[in-house]
Formats: C-alpha cells, structure tokens, sequence
C-alpha cells in the first residue's frame, strides 16, 4: 500500500497562529488544497474568523490566512492511511513534518491549534519531546475536529470553540 504525503505548510513571515491537522484526507490529495473535502467545516469557521471562507478560490483563501498571521499544516509529512480516517493511520508509518526548522523560521507563532484529537496525539508522540528551548513559547491548544467524520457536534458549537483563534492573530 502507497503512503500519503503532506503539503508544504500555509504561511508567512508575520504568522502568529498554527493550525495542525494530521494528515491530508484523500479528497485534498486529489485537489492539492487543505480540507479539500466541501463537507469539512474548516474553511467555512475561516470564513467566519478570518474572511477565508469556501466562497473565495482556494488562493484567495491561503491569501487572506497569510495576511491574517494563520499558518496551516499537518503534523504528518507521510504516512499509510488506507482512505481518509485518522484512525486509518499506520502508525508505524507514520514520520513527523521538520517543526524544529519549521518553528525556527517562524518565530512569530505563539499558538499552536489542533484541528482534533489525532493530531494533537501524534504532535505529543513523534514531535513534542524533539523541540529544543527555542520552542518555549509555544502554547497549545486543542480544537474539535473540522472533519466531516466529527459530525456529533454542529457548526455552532465547532464555531464556538474555534472563535478565540481571532484574538491570536494579526486582525485580533
């Protein structure tokens, strides 16, 4: 079985905030776009947060998030992942994007946010005890999952507990 393969990370030189997912869902794969998947609440929440939403082509969208101080990436740089499931993922396929170069570069981000569980478990497992000092900084947060998969809790409530992201940015 082929493994999948991340994207490199959405951001600029003033992002302040750092949304993790896991790894990209098959459906984003074939689109080569983060939550690429329409049914996936995440670009609808950015919308409402940060003027980023589905009605914007998929450039305008990464635009306005990079104006905003938003970076996105996944956790994963690969992994096999029989379709888009984060339970699916192979853990012992599993390797871990470069964060200490990534966080050198960016030294403006203060927050990290997982979009779920999964990626606030494999951050924890294969990323977390490898930070050197520099990374002090950081804090952590862990949001409801953006994912159609997720679907026991509505917009609203995603929306309630994602809403606090924009006082971490440049537009809060």
């Amino acid at each position: 079985m082929t493994g999948s393969r991340g994207f490199a990370p959405i951001s600029g030189s003033g992002a302040t905030l750092l949304v993790l997912g896991s790894l990209p869902s098959q459906m984003s794969l074939q689109k080569q776009q983060y939550y690429g998947n329409p049914r996936n609440n995440f670009w609808r929440i950015m919308g409402v947060l940060f003027a980023a939403g589905p009605e914007l082509s998929y450039a305008e969208r990464v635009a306005r998030l990079v104006e905003c101080g938003v970076a996105v990436w996944d956790v994963l740089q690969s992994s096999v992942r029989p379709g888009s499931m984060d339970s699916a993922i192979d853990q012992a396929t599993a390797v871990a994007n470069d964060f200490a170069s990534f966080f050198a570069g960016q030294p403006g981000i203060q927050l990290v946010c997982f979009n779920g569980q999964k990626a606030a478990q494999l951050f924890a497992r294969l990323v977390a005890t490898d930070l050197d000092s520099s990374c002090a900084r950081l804090r952590y947060q862990t949001l409801p999952s953006s994912s159609p998969a997720h679907a026991a809790m509505s917009f609203e409530k995603k929306l309630e507990h994602w809403s606090g992201l924009r006082n971490e940015t440049l537009t809060g």
